[in-house]
C-alpha cells in the first residue's frame, strides 16, 4: 500500500464521513464484531454486569478469537431496532470506533464508493484529513 512506498493514497485530500446514526453499519449481513478483552470489560460495565457473565451472555468464540453475537438476521446483539442505536455506543468496540476507515473500505475509489452506498453518512459532512482516516485505518485492519 501507498504508506510501505512514500506515495499518498487516493484519498489524500481526505474524505467526508458525519455518522447519521442510521445503525445501517450495525445491522444487514452476518458478520463478525472482534472484540478484546479490555472491550468487553468496558461493554461489561455499561451493561452492569461482570465480565465473565458478558462474555458467556454476548460473545462467541470463533477459533482463538472473539465476536460479538449477532440475531438471526445479522443485527448486532446490541443494536437496539426500535430506538436504532446501539446499547453500548460510548464503549463501542474498535471495530466499531474506527468505521467507515477500513483498509476494505479504502483499498480503491470504487471501494469508497460501495461503502458510501451502504453508508448514508460516508461521503457526507465533514471533511476528515487525510492524519485522521490513517490513524483511524491502522487501528483495526479489516
Amino acid at each position: 500500500m501507498a504508506e510501505n512506498s512514500g506515495e499518498k493514497p487516493w484519498y489524500k485530500q481526505g474524505l467526508r464521513f458525519e455518522c447519521t446514526g442510521c445503525g445501517d453499519c450495525c445491522t444487514g449481513e452476518a458478520g463478525y464484531v472482534w472484540v478484546n478483552q479490555s472491550e468487553i470489560d468496558a461493554m461489561a460495565e455499561v451493561i452492569g454486569m461482570e465480565p465473565a457473565a458478558f462474555e458467556n451472555e454476548y460473545v462467541r468464540k470463533i477459533g482463538i478469537r472473539r465476536s460479538l453475537k449477532e440475531y438471526p438476521n445479522g443485527d448486532c446483539v446490541f443494536f437496539d431496532a426500535e430506538q436504532r442505536n446501539c446499547q453500548v455506543y460510548h464503549a463501542r468496540p474498535r471495530q466499531c470506533r474506527t468505521w467507515p476507515f477500513w483498509d476494505s473500505n479504502l483499498k480503491t475509489a470504487e471501494d469508497w464508493e460501495r461503502t458510501c452506498q451502504e453508508c448514508p453518512g460516508s461521503g457526507q459532512g465533514r471533511l476528515v484529513p487525510l492524519e485522521q482516516i490513517e490513524a483511524q485505518r491502522k487501528v483495526f485492519k479489516i
